[in-house]
């Protein structure tokens, strides 16, 4: 049954809560921690909901999802951000391009490749976030930190060959998904893998926008906060089990 507006203000009013009290056990600000509304599988109403709550953060797994949902939506959701969150398959870049300001789930050379080529479609800078494989449940980013380093190599070397192209491009941070488990150790683990990867590009490469950490979900958002996520991605425990 579709939550109503004051049950999802409730829910964001409990998140953020309990956001603060994992910064205040972690010794972090708060303020340092974005709240990422995940929208998949649910409505317009439900969206609008959860800006009028405050919510300026959105995220969508399927571009098709997001093209049907959003652009009606534009005027309403003014200051608003939306990230695509899922895998981003080849042949669907022209399209996220022009709908979202951020793609998570940057996973592969080759995906990164076929971004770069598509830039000149953007007037404003498009955001990206490169995903490790930390958990076995997950199959999906970098297998290795060694490839997601390869993608930063040629990321750094289009930006700088590229001077135009390079400022339509911006690496923001990384993101992972902890395996789906009640084996605190394990979340831990993944979620503490990359926040070192992080600091290893920080080490090696000069991106100057490269703050983002964007892990943890409504099971283990907190455990995130700890081990130092910037960004959480809620649905669930915002809205409700999807339609």
């Amino acid at each position: 049954m579709p939550m109503n507006d004051s049950q999802i203000a409730d829910n964001i009013a409990r998140i953020q809560e309990r956001i603060l009290r994992a910064a205040e056990r972690a010794g972090r600000a708060p303020q340092s921690i974005a709240l990422m509304a995940v929208t998949k599988f649910h409505p317009a109403e439900a969206i609008l909901d959860a800006y009028h709550a405050g919510i300026r953060l959105f995220g969508e797994n399927r571009v098709q999802e997001a093209q049907t949902k959003y652009p009606p939506l534009r005027d309403s959701l003014v200051g608003s951000r939306l990230h695509m969150i899922g895998t981003l398959q080849k042949n669907k870049i022209n399209k996220a391009l022009g709908i979202f300001d951020a793609l998570e789930g940057i996973d592969s050379v080759e995906v990164l490749e076929a971004i770069l080529a598509r830039l000149s479609s953007r007037t404003e800078p498009i955001e990206l976030f490169f995903e490790l494989h930390t958990g076995e449940e997950s199959k999906a980013g970098f297998p290795s930190l060694d490839e997601l380093l390869r993608a930063c190599d040629l990321l750094a070397s289009f930006a700088a060959e590229n001077r135009e192209e390079g400022r339509l491009v911006v690496l923001r941070g990384l993101m992972t998904m902890a395996p789906f488990t009640t084996d605190e150790r394990a979340i831990r683990h993944s979620f503490s893998m990359l926040a070192a990867a992080k600091a290893e590009v920080a080490q090696r490469f000069d991106f100057v926008h490269f703050t983002e950490l964007s892990m943890g979900m409504s099971n283990d958002f907190e455990i995130a906060i700890e081990e130092g996520s910037t960004l959480v991605r809620i649905g669930t425990a915002l809205f409700g089990e999807r339609a």
